[in-house]
């Protein structure tokens, strides 16, 4: 009876072991993370600068991941003053027909921009997204181009759009890269948007001939409910694509942004998109450069309105670093033009800022005029005529 007992304790304890083993969280490290994945990237979004990388220029379908550049053009369209916040926007049959994630609208139906973003945001409803690409575009079709047209500008090399929303069709592709690159630009073009795609819970009324009815959203994002710093931003899956995730998070002033494409499973996309930014949070500091407006000298102008013109940056810089290089300063030199003459015009180009880390240059750019300096009018050149007329004489 006794040996029995035991043998039962020995085979209990081995099932609970083989429990543990399979639910632990492996332990970041540059080698083996994200092992499911298709592919990933983890981006440092004020610089650009990869940290870590596995097959990023694949391409592959990206499912709802799709929508960060619909949002991206809705978010530019509002700022451009094309369409606004409180717009009713009506819902076409084809917008009220698409499958996967939706929030259910009618043909017919009216709802604001800011409800159809919140539910572009937090539910990724496709309905939701093709009514909004009409309202912009004038059809999906033509809000396609445009989707393409800004994935060129942004250098997404390895994309092709062929909807609004992701729903799987042969040919439209994306690359982990490319995804955090059009992430970049949403989150530090329109950072007020975290506060949507963080929202856990929320809803819309639906303003139907029957009469309105509240209908929730649950955020797609798990993330957010667990993990210290996340900012955003957008999950997706179809068949073809498996589970994706584009994560944002900010922690001492680093922003990071953590692409999943092609995992197995919807929580092991969670797992490794965090395996990847805690990676990125443990390694690496952000060192940056003057800001914009910060002025860095003066310069002589000839034959202008005033003698001197400030320079500054049209641009900040910011330096991702491993963190046992961060005792290291930050240092610039400036060149500046030369025989500058007026007219000068505000952020005209007049010399060049050079980084230097450890004797190590890591960067330049252009150093600019701070405001305009016009030509020089008639009581303006006296002083300089004299001056001129009696070292001749």
């Amino acid at each position: 009876m006794l040996r029995k007992k035991i043998i039962v304790s020995i085979l209990l304890l081995t099932s609970l072991t083989s429990i543990f083993s399979v639910f632990a969280e492996p332990a970041p490290s540059a080698s083996g993370m994200a092992e499911t994945a298709r592919s990933y990237v983890l981006m440092e979004a004020s610089s650009g600068k990869i940290l870590l990388e596995k097959n990023m220029d694949d391409e592959i379908p990206p499912a709802s991941i799709t929508k960060v550049m619909t949002l991206l053009l809705i978010h530019e369209a509002i700022a451009a003053g094309k369409i606004n916040w409180d717009d009713p926007v009506t819902v076409s049959s084809h917008a009220a027909g698409m499958g996967g994630s939706q929030i259910f609208m009618e043909e017919g139906e009216q709802q604001s921009v800011r409800d159809l973003v919140k539910a572009i945001c937090i539910a990724s409803a496709n309905d939701a997204a093709v009514a909004m690409a009409e309202y912009i575009g004038g059809s999906e079709s033509q809000f396609v181009d445009m989707m393409n047209a800004r994935a060129k500008e942004l250098g997404m090399e390895h994309t092709t759009f062929k909807n609004a929303c992701g729903l799987h069709i042969d040919g439209h592709v994306s690359s982990a890269h490319d995804v955090a690159l059009m992430s970049r630009a949403l989150i530090d073009d329109y950072p007020e948007i975290s506060k949507t795609l963080m929202t856990w819970m929320d809803t819309i009324t639906h303003h139907t001939r029957k009469g309105d009815t509240e209908f929730g959203l649950t955020n797609t994002n798990k993330m957010i409910k667990w993990y210290n710093g996340l900012t955003g931003l957008k999950t997706g899956y179809t068949p073809q694509a498996k589970h994706c995730v584009s994560a944002t998070a900010s922690r001492d002033d680093m922003n990071l942004i953590a692409v999943i494409m092609g995992s197995q499973d919807g929580k092991i996309r969670f797992r490794e998109a965090a395996q990847l930014l805690d990676y990125g949070f443990a390694n690496y500091k952000v060192k940056k450069g003057p800001e914009v407006g910060e002025v860095l000298g003066n310069m002589k102008v000839k034959k202008g309105d005033q003698k001197v013109v400030e320079l500054t940056i049209e641009d900040s810089m910011a330096f991702v670093v491993p963190k046992e290089r961060t005792e290291k300063e930050l240092s610039y030199d400036i060149k500046y033009d030369e025989d500058v003459v007026a007219p000068i015009y505000k952020n005209q180009k007049l010399g060049m800022i050079t980084y230097s880390m450890d004797g190590e240059v890591v960067g330049e750019a252009p150093l600019v005029a701070a405001f305009d300096v016009g030509k020089a009018k008639f009581n303006h050149m006296l002083p300089y005529m004299g001056a001129r007329y009696f070292r001749l004489s």
